[in-house]
Formats: C-alpha cells, sequence, structure tokens
C-alpha cells in the first residue's frame, strides 16, 4: 500500500539540532524537551561568535548522520503539540514503561535509601562490578544450568551503556556488522569509535559495517550464509524494532558461524523476558557460545526500570582474544576505570525483582504489555497490513510496502494523532516499516486501535 501523501511544511524533515544518545521518553510539554529545542537555539545563535578554541572537533563525530532517532522524534511531537493543543496525543512511539513499579520491588528500594539515613545501614562507593549478591542472584536465577559463575556478571547503570563500554574495550580497528534493522546504538556507537567509515548516501549505509538483512521470510534472522567475516557480531533477540526472538537452530547458527570465523557475538538481550514461545532467552543456552559471546541486558522494559536503571553484561572467562588473553579481564579494566557501580538503590530493587514474589509480580507486568501488543497487531492486521511482533516483545512492526517510513510516521501523526517510530530509524531495511510501543494503559491502546483502523480503512477504500 502505498500512500499518495505530500507533508506540509510542518512536515518536512525538520533540521536536526540537539545530540543525544538516552533511551529517554520526552513529552512534548516537558521542561526536558522545551529546555533542549531552546538550548539549541541559543546554541546556533552563538556558533561564529566570539572565541574559539583550537582543539579540533573529533572527526568520528563529524561522521554522525545528524540527531539521534529519538530526539528528532521527540522534537517533531513537540512541533505537532504546538500545532493541535487541544488534541489527546498518543504516544507509541520511545519504548518507555508505563505501568508503576510492583511495591515489593518499590519498597526493597524506598528501605534500601531509608537505611542511608542511619549509622547501620549507610553504605558509600561499592565494587564496581555490582553487589556480590545481586551477581550471584542474576548468576542463579536468569544463567541456571548454564554453567556461568557470579564473577562473570558484571552489573550497571543499563544496557545501552554497556555498549558504549564494550565499544570501549574493542576499539577502532575491529570489523563489525549489525542486523538490518536493529537499535541504532549499535551504529551509532561504531561511528563514535571509529568502525564505521565514511557514510554512503546511495545506500544508507557506512562503508565499513556490515549490515545483516533481516527479512519476514525468515523471522527476521541475516543470512550467515551471505554475511562476510567480521570480527564483532551484534545481535538481539528478541530483536528490537521488529519483535522477532531466534529459535534454537537459528541461535546455534550464530554461534557455529562465529565459532567457525573465529568472531565474538554482542547479544542484547534486554527483551528476553517477553519470550513467550519457548525460544532462548539467553544465547549462552546454545553449546559453545561462551567461547564466541558476550551477553547485555537490562532491567528496564521487563521490571520498568527506565528511570531508575539498572542492567548488566555477563563475559565468559572462556572468551579470549587471539592471543589466549581474557577479555574478561580487559572489560573489569574498563568497568574500573569508567564506571564507579550502579546504585545501590537500584541494585536493592534488582534483587528484589528476582526474588519468587518479585517475579511473579513481574509476570504480570510483562502479560499486561504483551496484550497491548496484541491489541496494537490485531489492528494493522484488520485493514490488511502485515503486523510482526508482539508475541515476543512489546512492540509491533508494521509493512506498509512502497511507502516512505518517515511519511507514514508524519502521516498517522498528523491524522490521527499517534507518534510512532519510523522504520529507516533502524536502518536501511527499515524503510516501509514503522515501530508501534505497547507501553501504554489497555484504554490508551484501544483507543488507538481504533483510531489507527479508522485511518487505513478510509486510505484503502
Amino acid at each position: 500500500m502505498v500512500f499518495s501523501y505530500q507533508p506540509t511544511p510542518a512536515h518536512v524533515d525538520m533540521p536536526i539540532h540537539a545530540a543525544s544518545t538516552q533511551r529517554r521518553h520526552f513529552s512534548p510539554t516537558s521542561s526536558s524537551s522545551r529546555t533542549i529545542v531552546s538550548a539549541t537555539l541559543d546554541l546556533e545563535d552563538k556558533i561564529g561568535a566570539g572565541q574559539c578554541s583550537k582543539v579540533a572537533r573529533n572527526v568520528n563525530m563529524e561522521n554522525l548522520r545528524g540527531n539521534y532517532l529519538f530526539p528528532e522524534i521527540a522534537m517533531r511531537e513537540l512541533e505537532h503539540a504546538r500545532r493541535y493543543p487541544n488534541e489527546q496525543l498518543i504516544r507509541l512511539g520511545i519504548g518507555d514503561t508505563t505501568q508503576p513499579i510492583p511495591r515489593t520491588i518499590a519498597s526493597a528500594m524506598a528501605e534500601q535509601a531509608l537505611a542511608l539515613s542511619t549509622d547501620r545501614g549507610y553504605r558509600g562507593y561499592g565494587d564496581e562490578q555490582g553487589n556480590k549478591e545481586l551477581r550471584m542472584a542474576i548468576a542463579n536465577t536468569m544463567y541456571r544450568d548454564m554453567g556461568l559463575m557470579w564473577e562473570e556478571v558484571f552489573v550497571s547503570d543499563g544496557a545501552q551503556c554497556d555498549i558504549s563500554r564494550l565499544q570501549m574495550l574493542l576499539g577502532p580497528r575491529v570489523t563489525v556488522a549489525v542486523p538490518d534493522p536493529s537499535f541504532p546504538a549499535y551504529v551509532d556507537s561504531s561511528i563514535i569509535v571509529g568502525q564505521a567509515g565514511k557514510f554512503e548516501e546511495a545506500t544508507g549505509k557506512h562503508q565499513n559495517i556490515v549490515y545483516m538483512k533481516c527479512l519476514p521470510e525468515d523471522n527476521f534472522f541475516p543470512d550467515l550464509t551471505n554475511t562476510p567475516r567480521t570480527d564483532i557480531i551484534f545481535f538481539c533477540s528478541p530483536n528490537n524494532p521488529t519483535g522477532a526472538a531466534a529459535t534454537r537452530s537459528q541461535f546455534k547458527r550464530l554461534v557455529d558461524f562465529a565459532r567457525s570465523n573465529g568472531s565474538i557475538i554482542v547479544h542484547d538481550a534486554a527483551y528476553s523476558a517477553y519470550i513467550s514461545d519457548g525460544s532462548p532467552k539467553s544465547i549462552f543456552e546454545i553449546p559453545g557460545a561462551k567461547e564466541v559471546a558476550i551477553e547485555i541486558s537490562s532491567f528496564s522494559k521487563f521490571a520498568g526500570f527506565t528511570g531508575v536503571r539498572l542492567g548488566w553484561t555477563v563475559v565468559p572467562n572462556e572468551l579470549t582474544y587471539s592471543s589466549g588473553f581474557p577479555l574478561i579481564k580487559d572489560y573489569n579494566r574498563i568497568v574500573c576505570t569508567c564506571f564507579n557501580g550502579a546504585s545501590n538503590i537500584a541494585q536493592a530493587g534488582g534483587l528484589a525483582c528476582l526474588s519468587p514474589e518479585g517475579r511473579q509480580a513481574l509476570n504480570k507486568l510483562i502479560e499486561f504489555y504483551r496484550g497491548n501488543a496484541e491489541i496494537l497487531v490485531d489492528a494493522f492486521q484488520s485493514v490488511g497490513l502485515k503486523a510482526y511482533g508482539g508475541k515476543n516483545s512489546p512492540y509491533a512492526w508494521v509493512h506498509f510496502p512502497g511507502s516512505s517510513s518517515w511519511d507514514i510516521f508524519n502521516k498517522i501523526l498528523e491524522k490521527t494523532h499517534i507518534v510512532t517510530v519510523p522504520g529507516v530509524g533502524f536502518g536501511p531495511g527499515g524503510e516501509e516499516y514503522i515501530r508501534v510501543s505497547a507501553f501504554g494503559k489497555k484504554e490508551t491502546m484501544l483507543e488507538a486501535s481504533e483510531r489507527i483502523k479508522t485511518l487505513l480503512y478510509n486510505n484503502l477504500n
């Protein structure tokens, strides 16, 4: 389906200003969003005026393609809200959780915070790698029977921060492959550390990055038979944005591919708690993976910790460089140099998440978001569109054949006052798609479903 849609001046791609790499949710009426736009305009006024330093700009930063995806969406959302101040805006774009953190988990954090006011309960710096009790709980709960030790678990302030720390570890001389489409931080961090090379306008790709095309015909799993060898392979299951979870046989193909090529897989398991069909929740369920893989994960999306900030990375002792030197020793040095450890309050919450009571409460949250995703997938499928995801993720990935994903984003925003995410923001393979988030109240999803069906039905008829 092709939308013959010509954007009005308000919809034309806006100049990209503010730079950010946060997975933040910006409300168009929030002080944060207003501050970004205001500060950007102030900065533009000052460029070229006054005295400059004699320090050259990092050439890698010059290679970044304008703004990070989500602040760009926030600016368009802000402009739309200004034009339609009386319309109820539904935000199904940035994947920010919306349901309250279960009381048993919040209570653990409150108790830890209150203890800081006492002589007995006060703590200063903790271990940079994380509190031992939480590291043991992660190893025993998330990696039971996989042969991993708690010392291989590094607690952090979130998966996205760990991506950057891993890039610092790997350095600029490695070659990199990414799924296409995939979470944009893989590419942006590769650019920043100098791995990516020049951007090619004709293809929408960076010349030194291998983009592994992921198509629905193979459950959005890359064709490894046509993938050249790279040092590093980024992989995400369930995939963000498509919502596809790799099967056990697909994971085995990936691990075998890495082993035969001497590559290292960086597996992003941030959405693994949403898997409901028996697909592996960790790459370490696959024999031999500990010799070729690192896994990052997060409490953000399954525990509502997007603002609390807590995650972890697993670096197995068996994983070594070509020289035989263990990566875990270098990663430990990176962590100790660049990070003072996650908040003790957040770690108390993480420990409560992994308790039987906490896990039971969080399973209800996950089911709630999956139910929302099913509502959205059904809405798009009811008008004849191909919609993926929902089953193993909190997202719907929707195909609009022959259409520009930014045009679709703009049309849905203009006609329904719903914010989505244009698929091309996840790589050239995301063109013709949009991603729709299921984070929100059920009644919001039902309202969004009706608006979407009305728009698309009228367009088709």
